[in-house]
């Protein structure tokens, strides 16, 4: 097999038909996700010397020595200039898989994305700590693609992503960017964050925060005049909340709360639902920070938190349900695929 050329063709494919995913597995045809949905291609099936031949186009040699030592590899791979993809290899059963997200060329506003345009008012901060949160392929990276763009057309500010790997790659307008990918321009995110402070930002954007060491620190820069954006893969504002605080020992849970109440600007959950015409469309939260959200940080009442949102309309807060009813209601999206995101069934039926 021509690995090159198959990869051409794959390519080709998803984009055609508007996808997302690409997947490679040993005994299986290439599958590809378009609109939520997966469909196995009519070509051969891989055996494992085809998957490491596609391997082997798509991970340097340091990434392939990762990918043995660790059983698993992230990694970015730009196909021409066609596309580029985030990519993740992996060992399962012994055998080689591979997992592509197609990452967007053009990195695409709030109001092509669909997005609220409240959203515009955490890119046009001096400093605190902005969080999007949801499962993996919701878009998350797009959204904080969407909102550092904002800045870097808008503002003059020195601007760091730290990523693993880097989706999307920002071209300097207004602001400096400089874009760190672990692995390659730093050894963790723990660490890259740690030296931001030397490195004059402004804004630093996080692509996730995976422990309690770059969660610490993401809050102490949005503490000492940062605007720091990251992701978490929690389902709304209050388990975000708990997520960080849980993350600490129980006599550390104190001052990290203290911290968050006082640097937090606001949590935006997101889900992409599959539209009854076919594609995608997003159903969110958003909890701005608040006086009152300050105050129940601090108290260990975050149970409270979704009260304040579903009441907080007038302040641009977002409720969930709200936003799945409305786009059932519009005839947008199919009622059994509201049911299917929202974590409060009883809360979503009240509003249909």
């Amino acid at each position: 097999m021509n690995y090159e050329k198959e990869l051409d063709d794959l390519v080709n494919i998803v984009l055609k038909e508007d996808g997302s995913d690409i997947h490679f597995s040993e005994g299986r045809a290439p599958v590809v996700r378009v609109a939520s949905y997966l469909s196995i291609l009519d070509r051969p099936k891989l055996s494992a010397a085809d998957i490491r031949g596609l391997a082997d186009q798509m991970l340097s040699s340091d990434q392939k020595e990762r990918l043995i030592k660790d059983r698993s590899v992230d990694f970015a791979y730009g196909h021409t200039e066609k596309a580029r993809f985030r990519g993740n290899a992996f060992f399962q059963q012994g055998q080689l898989g591979i997992a592509l997200r197609l990452i967007p060329q053009d990195i695409r506003t709030l109001e092509e994305l669909g997005l609220p345009p409240t959203l515009k008012k955490f890119a046009e901060k001096k400093q605190g700590f902005f969080i999007v949160v949801g499962p993996t392929g919701h878009g998350k990276s797009t959204t904080l693609a969407s909102l550092i763009e904002m800045i870097n057309q808008n503002r003059l500010e020195h601007i760091i992503t730290i990523e693993d790997p880097i989706e999307y790659v920002h071209t300097p307008a207004k602001s400096i960017i400089d874009q760190r990918q672990i692995g390659e321009d730093a050894r963790s995110f723990s660490t890259a964050l740690k030296h931001v402070f030397r490195q004059d930002a402004d804004v630093i954007m996080v692509g996730e925060m995976r422990d309690r060491e770059t969660m610490a620190t993401a809050v102490t820069a949005a503490e000492t005049g940062h605007l720091v954006l990251s992701t978490l893969h929690t389902n709304n504002a209050s388990q975000t909340i708990d997520r960080i605080i849980d993350s600490f020992p129980s006599d550390q849970q104190g001052q990290i709360r203290l911290q968050l109440a006082g640097s937090l600007a606001g949590i935006f959950s997101q889900r992409l639902l599959p539209t009854v015409s076919g594609g995608l469309v997003p159903a969110y939260e958003l909890l701005i920070a608040n006086s009152a959200v300050a105050n129940l940080i601090r108290e260990g009442r975050t149970h409270e938190i979704n009260t304040v949102i579903e009441t907080g309309g007038a302040e641009g807060m977002i409720d969930m349900n709200r936003s799945l009813a409305e786009l059932v209601n519009s005839g947008e999206v199919a009622i059994e695929d509201a049911y299917n995101f929202t974590t409060d069934p009883k809360a979503l039926e009240r509003l249909l």
